[in-house]
């Protein structure tokens, strides 16, 4: 009942969709040729209605094909909108064009580009409704247990936690999991609500019954030795199998792969900015960035200059060692906002709130970030970039890597000015482990978008840190 649930929704999906493909075009040809914004000229070159609607019989079924290889058929119930829209928008420009080169070999130049222009957008826009509503309609059914799989989890890992938990937060995936198979943990231990029904092997039971719709393997990593097995016995039986690793904290979600003639080879970490054109890409934004930031910024720099010569004597700028790009150490530069004091007893620790060595008008210039201003010349030196991981000195460098994992990661690309962590509250006196997870975050997703994206935020969140001391 269950698949001819699945195989009915999927009937109806395309019934409606060519059903909008056809109102589309019909409604483009009205607003071209009908509508009162239309032209009434007639003459040389305009062609009959019947002519337009005759190409009805090959653009509904080709686009429908087009919807079925951009992959607008594929299983939703976990994906996110935004891949269905790309996929919307994709089938239809190439539709377009296809319609166009189509009249050119059939050599029919009285046919209205600008009509297939305008049913182009009239039908991104209805697709994009009707999905939207048909989607919320799924959803609507299968919150109220109508159109759902049973799963049932072989293996009790990480990732089986995980997995029910995603599941148990969206009911309108329309997912229900059985249970779970494992030969370590006992019979009946439960996690919310799931419970381990018996040991792998009752598969053997289970299966021939036919009552599921998908087995998810999720072993331990420490079981991954019968995985083959596990496998081949599913696919005996015919039920749809997924896999899903337990090694999540080792590769990245979207993680980077190679074909090695014909080796599939996973990369444990991808950083987009070791692709060269990305990196002298975001170079040149650094020096033009940091070369407006001196011009724009130097007034304030100036006054901070004054501010700290009267108010205490020592130098202007404040010179610590910090780690940055491949664990390379470099000095960086900050106004000082502190009375002068030895160089062993500034190591010993970060500064605290009503932190006696911050002078009053450091504690202004700390509060407004004008501080970090000289690091513009770090940037233009190539020891920085404007956005990225922000460096720390080399004893907590060294102490965090034994602490935290994954900590050295953030030394595969230049520290920053200013970083994702920094914009989401991350800064001064607030968690490293969260600092380190939106730094890794930032590193294996960079796009010059969302360094963009990054400054821009900065103005508004970044330069109040309620935080800095």
């Amino acid at each position: 009942m269950i698949k001819d649930n699945q195989k009915y929704f999927n009937r109806l999906h395309i019934v409606i969709d060519a059903f909008v493909v056809a109102c589309a075009y019909i409604l483009a040809w009205y607003l071209k040729f009908e509508s009162v914004f239309a032209s009434k000229k007639m003459g040389v070159g305009v062609l009959e209605a019947g002519t337009y609607f005759y190409a009805l019989y090959f653009i509904v079924p080709g686009y429908l094909i087009l919807y079925y290889a951009f992959g607008l058929y594929a299983p939703k119930r976990g994906t996110q909108r935004k891949y269905e829209v790309y996929g919307i928008f994709k089938a239809n420009i190439v539709g377009a064009l296809l319609f166009i080169a189509a009249l050119y070999v059939v050599n029919q130049p009285n046919f209205s580009r600008s009509m297939i222009f305008l049913f182009l957008a009239v039908n991104v826009v209805m697709t994009l409704v009707s999905r939207h509503l048909m989607r919320d309609l799924l959803h609507f059914f299968r919150k109220r247990g109508y159109n759902v799989k049973y799963i049932l989890l072989v293996g009790y890992s990480r990732a089986a936690e995980e997995y029910i938990t995603r599941i148990n937060s969206n009911p309108q995936w329309g997912y229900v999991v059985r249970g779970i198979l494992d030969d370590r943990i006992p019979r009946g231990t439960s996690y919310k609500g799931v419970k381990v029904l018996g040991e792998i092997d009752n598969l053997h039971i289970i299966l021939p019954e036919n009552k599921l719709d998908e087995i998810s393997i999720t072993l331990s990593l420490q079981d991954y030795g019968r995985l083959e097995e596990i496998v081949d016995l599913c696919e005996k039986s015919g039920v749809h199998t997924k896999f899903i690793p337990d090694y999540n904290s080792l590769i990245p979600s979207k993680p980077y792969t190679e074909d090695l003639m014909g080796l599939p080879v996973i990369n444990i970490r991808y950083v987009p900015l070791t692709n060269t054109l990305n990196w002298v890409s975001k170079r040149i934004v650094d020096i033009v960035g940091s070369l407006l930031g001196l011009i724009l910024f130097s007034p304030f720099m100036i006054f901070a200059a004054i501010g700290i010569k009267m108010s205490s004597a020592g130098p202007l700028i404040f010179k610590q060692e910090r780690v940055g790009l491949h664990n390379r150490t470099f000095q960086m530069f900050k106004f000082r906002t502190m009375e002068v004091q030895k160089e062993t007893e500034e190591k010993k620790a970060w500064t605290v709130k009503d932190d006696p060595r911050v002078t009053k008008i450091g504690r202004f210039l700390r509060r407004t970030s004008i501080d970090e201003m000289p690091q513009l010349i770090n940037i233009l030196r190539g020891d920085m970039s404007l956005v990225g991981p922000r460096p720390e000195r080399p004893l907590f460098v060294e102490k965090f890597k034994e602490e935290i994992p994954r900590y050295m990661i953030k030394h595969q690309v230049r520290p920053g000015l200013t970083g994702w962590a920094q914009i989401n509250g991350y800064r001064g006196d607030t968690s490293i482990r969260r600092r380190v997870d939106y730094d890794i975050y930032y590193i294996e997703n960079w796009t010059m978008g969302m360094d963009i994206k990054i400054m821009f935020l900065t103005v508004f969140k970044g330069f109040i840190n309620k935080n800095a001391y």
